[in-house]
């Protein structure tokens, strides 16, 4: 794990939105294609509004999300309309947006066609997580209903999990496809979460599903 502090959240995220950028322009001189896995929630937001005026030949780059909430895409609660509000605008709008939701009472019902629109995608060339205070990344929550079984490297590239800590059902990316990213970058913010992930290198995987992808990680953390 890298860690790297910033003096203000300002600077964090116009610094992590530039490193992005030009982690995304490296793959896309080299493959010709790329593609940005990045979390739901306020806290991305700032670096979303840059990232999304950088010129990059975003038609080739395909964006999706760690994990949705399983609601409909205009919803407040849905982290896809955070996207199209944030990020797929100006010179971002370009690029191919990958679903996590789809029409369905349950998210096991749309499972299979989600994952097949996903996999081509894979590895992830960037990939961006938050975390939270309790350690989850995605919807990879200590106590979720198949934790155990999204964690094993034998997890499928989608899973649904429910937890007391999430008010819907989610769908997510599972253990082994985040730690197949090609470029790691968490973002957090304040001590709470600083403290939590120093917390975290002492705890199982299960306590702390954060630790799945420390290792190759590099931590922004502002106060």
């Amino acid at each position: 794990m890298k860690l790297l502090e910033y003096p203000d959240r300002d600077l964090m995220m116009l610094s992590l939105a530039n490193t992005i950028a030009g982690d995304l322009g490296g793959f896309l001189r080299r493959d010709g294609h790329a593609s940005l896995c990045v979390p739901g929630g306020t806290t991305p937001g700032p670096v979303f509004d840059t990232l999304s005026g950088v010129d990059l030949d975003w038609a080739n780059v395909a964006v999706f999300l760690n994990d949705e909430r399983w609601v409909p895409g205009d919803s407040p609660r849905s982290n896809t309309r955070l996207l199209r509000e944030r990020l797929l605008v100006g010179r971002a709008a370009r690029a191919r947006l990958v679903p996590l939701y789809a029409g369905a009472a349950r998210p096991e019902d749309r499972l299979e066609d989600l994952s097949a629109g996903l996999a081509p995608h894979l590895p992830i060339s960037v990939l961006l997580l938050g975390m939270g205070a309790d350690m989850h990344i995605a919807s990879l929550f200590p106590g979720a209903d198949r934790l155990a079984e999204a964690l094993s490297d034998q997890a499928p590239i989608l899973m649904a999990l429910r937890a007391d800590a999430a008010a819907e059902p989610r769908i997510t990316l599972t253990a082994p496809v985040l730690k197949g990213a090609m470029t790691t970058h968490i973002l957090i913010t304040g001590p709470e979460k600083r403290a939590a992930l120093d917390r975290a290198q002492g705890l199982t995987l299960p306590e702390a599903p954060v630790r799945a992808v420390l290792a190759h990680a590099t931590v922004h953390w502002a106060e």
